[in-house]
């Protein structure tokens, strides 16, 4: 990999491709436990699961990133910065590296670090300091 490439996690919420910096990755579980919903918790926080005996935070990226559709996804991204914290998402596509050069930083925003332009479609690159 070269000194200006990243590898990057895509993953997918409805008809959108997200992608984040694979260093704030600490594993990606399938959504089969039941998530226990917490009452007045902020509206991005989807509930807890226990995964391995450790109660784990499940937060929906789509609130912070305007994306609709209901928090359903069959995974769960455990972040590795974020203690016991996951982004429950739709799908887990693949890891790819990404050329700084690849970036569109013009479409930055508070919860993005831009856009990167695949054969067809685009990618958003999250900040998910920003999704907690």
């Amino acid at each position: 990999m070269a000194d200006d490439e990243t590898d990057v996690l895509e993953f997918s919420l409805g008809e959108g491709r997200y992608c984040i910096d694979i260093a704030h990755v600490d594993e990606i579980v399938d959504a089969d436990e039941e998530v226990t919903s917490i009452p007045n918790s902020e509206a991005h926080v989807v509930g807890v699961v226990d995964l391995r005996g450790e109660t784990t935070t499940v937060v929906d990226p789509r609130v912070h990133l305007d994306e609709s559709g209901e928090p359903d996804g069959t995974r769960i991204v455990v972040l590795s910065d974020h203690d016991a914290t996951g982004l429950l998402v739709d799908d887990v596509h693949e890891v790819e590296a990404v050329a700084e050069a690849d970036l569109d930083e013009s479409a930055a925003s508070e919860t993005t670090r831009g856009v990167i332009r695949r054969d067809d479609r685009f990618v958003v690159w999250v900040e998910p300091d920003a999704l907690v």
